[in-house]
């Protein structure tokens, strides 16, 4: 009995550092390294003046990935269809900036103090916010913060589903339920109250409770099917890794290296993603991170299904063994 609480106690001390060390590099990491990374941008206008400009972002090499238009009406388009985060305009009167603040006002801002930089003395930039942020969230630092709930609430699902021992049918109604209840009730709070998100209502009611159904049936689905500490590895995955690799506060382009790209596949960053495009941009690029969020969701409950189903099947008994009488020698 010493020997294993020994064993015990060294494991507390050595793996509770670790899970703190990976959190801290998991959120500390890309905040430090914020840095535009093929984003999307747009350039608008007649040659030589938008030539210039799109030579002057190409040397920024792997900063920017340019999109060539050929009117401001074009650029305009393709900032509201969320092809681009925003565009710069060559005009007779110099360079005009359109950004989009409700996409992401870390990449607006970052674009405004770039052009503005790069103008020259007392030469003012137009800047055009096409579609502006809700004036109750200018930084979007209200819809940033609410996707860390939304990621517990599913993992609290996943995990309590498990430890109550809800199996099969029951886990995923159960999991069904907490997620449409928790998407209305956060939907409520975030728009009805603080007004911080617009659109159709049900529409963000909708993407809120996905978005906790694929978080919280990944961490059931692990645990159905390698048991309990499939909810640690449920809750590594979605909250350690997941949320700060989501790019919400941010944009995914602004993360280092492959982060960016790994978190809009998770669900925290298709979520993220999802709600902007539909509560601010009439659900233009909504595809992409309905599909990944619908297919986290289905594996999820897919795994529940099969893992009750497992467990629930009786034992096969030994078969029987017949003795037959020993032949008299």
């Amino acid at each position: 009995m010493p020997a294993t609480q020994n064993r015990r106690m060294v494991a507390v001390i050595l793996l509770i550092p670790l899970v703190v060390l990976l959190a801290l590099w998991a959120f500390a990491w890309p905040a430090a390294r914020i840095a535009p990374h093929d984003l999307p941008l747009g350039v608008a206008g007649s040659a030589p003046a938008a030539d210039r400009l799109q030579q002057r972002l190409e040397q920024r090499d792997g900063a920017f990935e340019v999109h060539r238009y050929a009117s401001e009406d074009e650029a305009r388009h393709a900032i509201e269809n969320r092809s681009v985060y925003g565009a710069l305009v060559a005009t007779p009167q110099g360079t005009r900036l359109l950004t989009a603040s409700a996409a992401s006002p870390a990449v607006a801002q970052l674009l405004r103090e770039a052009v503005t930089a790069q103008a020259p003395d007392g030469t003012p930039v137009q800047v055009t916010d096409v579609v502006a942020a809700p004036g109750t969230d200018p930084r979007g630092s209200v819809l940033g913060a609410s996707f860390l709930p939304l990621a517990i609430a599913g993992v609290l699902s996943g995990s309590v589903v498990t430890l109550l021992r809800l199996r099969g049918v029951r886990a995923a109604l159960t999991l069904i339920g907490v997620a449409v209840t928790a998407g209305l009730g956060a939907t409520a709070l975030t728009a009805d109250w603080l007004g911080v998100i617009t659109g159709n209502w049900w529409a963000v009611a909708g993407t809120l409770g996905l978005t906790v159904l694929a978080i919280g049936g990944t961490v059931a689905g692990l645990a159905a099917l390698v048991g309990p500490p499939g909810i640690g590895a449920g809750a590594v995955l979605m909250v350690l890794l997941g949320n700060p690799f989501s790019g919400i506060t941010s944009a995914p382009e602004l993360l280092p290296g492959p982060v960016g790209a790994i978190g809009r596949l998770m669900p925290p960053g298709a979520g993220g993603s999802l709600l902007r495009s539909v509560a601010f941009f009439d659900g233009s690029g909504a595809g992409g991170p309905l599909l990944i969020l619908g297919l986290w969701a289905a594996l999820g409950l897919g795994a529940v299904l099969i893992g009750g189903r497992r467990r629930d099947r009786p034992p096969v008994a030994p078969p029987a063994h017949t003795h037959e009488p020993a032949l008299a020698g």
